[in-house]
């Protein structure tokens, strides 16, 4: 009698920490049905994951296995042992697909895997190093290397059109060698009212009358907090009594601090670290802020969007495609205080407009589902599957 197992996926991700890419990865790992996809996830051994989505990733069956020489950082010895290692481990494991995820684990990743002779390679960047990250010569190497390694890649997943639009700017590969995925979030999560405003907000050092403005992430140079202190100062002068707060924690911590402290506003300013429950945060706010030199989508917009909250946000990488100036939120130009300042003190100033780009805002939020994701990623699979002549279920006898 025949019956039939589920196709060996293996994701790669240099490291499980609390950033969008890490939780993507998570929740499509334990969101793809395991009755058709048996799901391997190799990571760096730096891992920070948010801890309840861990165990829901290992509840749902993916098993979880730590690559030990794959780290963030670049190290020439360590990344060829990182290298033999993958290539060990897809042999090992025969995957019939093999997804990996942003730079470090995607050059490596796909030539481990093209090496292994897996039939199939996904990647995705999550955003891109093309700009903001590094200089010239060093962001002309990334995209160089990128071109090379889309040469043993199936099909390259962006978080949005634009995401798309900007690696065919840069010669990555042929437009037909892309396919549009957003990041999923769990809007439901972020569904949330606050069940005592005031008291949530003395909780966290907020009056509760005044205007709140927030922003989440780490604090790491590429996401641009420092913009948002310059321009709260700015903020401070016209609205005095409005209040910044900071959710995340990374190596700018200490140095945003003393910034807020050396512009005399660090009474007006909470950091408040990583925080388990965002969710409940974001509906304390007035206002979010986000402010990044290059991003790839920035789900955390979508959480905001969800929570009703109007939005701020550098005009880059995927973020246009979330935020429509005007509607939902007010864009701006990447590391420019000024105009950051004037779009917050515009919407601080105007409660209709708050209310009605919020409005919009949770609206747009619903096309982002986690279930979506999944769902699109799922059918990429078959569709590679049936393209490479590969049974999506192979008969097993017994």
């Amino acid at each position: 009698m025949a019956s039939q197992h589920p196709v060996a996926v293996l994701h790669i991700i240099t490291r499980l920490d609390r950033g969008g890419s890490a939780e993507n990865v998570l929740l499509t790992a334990s969101g793809l049905s395991p009755a058709d996809w048996q799901v391997t996830l190799a990571t760096g051994p730096a891992r920070e994951p948010t801890p309840a989505l861990e165990q829901q990733t290992v509840e749902a069956g993916v098993a979880i296995v730590t690559v030990p020489a794959l780290q963030r950082a670049i190290h020439p010895w360590r990344d060829l042992r990182a290298f033999l290692q993958l290539v060990r481990l897809i042999r090992r494991g025969r995957y019939t697909i093999v997804h990996t995820h942003a730079s470090k684990a995607g050059l490596l990743g796909r030539w481990a895997a093209w090496l292994a002779g897996s039939p199939i390679i996904v990647h995705t960047p999550h955003g891109h190093v093309f700009y903001g990250y590094y200089g010239a010569a060093r962001s002309a190497l990334f995209a160089w290397l990128e071109r090379l390694t889309a040469r043993v890649t199936d099909t390259i997943i962006t978080l949005t059109a634009r995401g798309t639009a900007e690696h065919v700017q840069y010669g990555i590969a042929p437009p037909a060698k892309f396919v549009a995925i957003h990041s999923g979030v769990d809007v439901a999560r972020y569904q949330r009212a606050p069940h005592d405003r005031v008291a949530q907000r003395l909780a966290l050092g907020l009056p509760p009358e005044a205007l709140v403005v927030g922003t989440v992430g780490r604090f790491v140079p590429i996401k641009g907090q420092r913009f948002v202190l310059e321009a709260a100062q700015r903020v401070l002068q016209v609205l005095p009594q409005t209040m910044f707060v900071f959710v995340g924690a990374g190596e700018l911590g200490m140095t945003l601090q003393a910034r807020a402290r050396a512009l005399h506003i660090d009474h007006a300013v909470r950091f408040l670290g990583w925080r388990e429950d965002v969710a409940d945060i974001l509906p304390l706010l007035d206002l979010f802020v986000l402010t990044p030199l290059n991003e790839g989508m920035g789900k955390v917009l979508v959480a905001a969007m969800t929570a009703g909250l109007p939005v701020v946000a550098s005009r880059v990488g995927g973020i246009p495609d979330l935020v429509e100036h005007g509607t939902n939120g007010l864009l701006v130009p990447p590391a420019s205080v000024a105009p950051l300042a004037e779009a917050i003190l515009a919407l601080l100033t105007d409660a209709n407009a708050r209310d009605r780009m919020g409005t919009q805002g949770r609206q747009r939020a619903q096309y982002y589902t986690v279930e979506a994701m999944v769902a699109r990623i799922d059918a990429l699979y078959r569709r590679l599957l049936q393209d490479k002549g590969i049974p999506q279920q192979v008969p097993q006898l017994h």
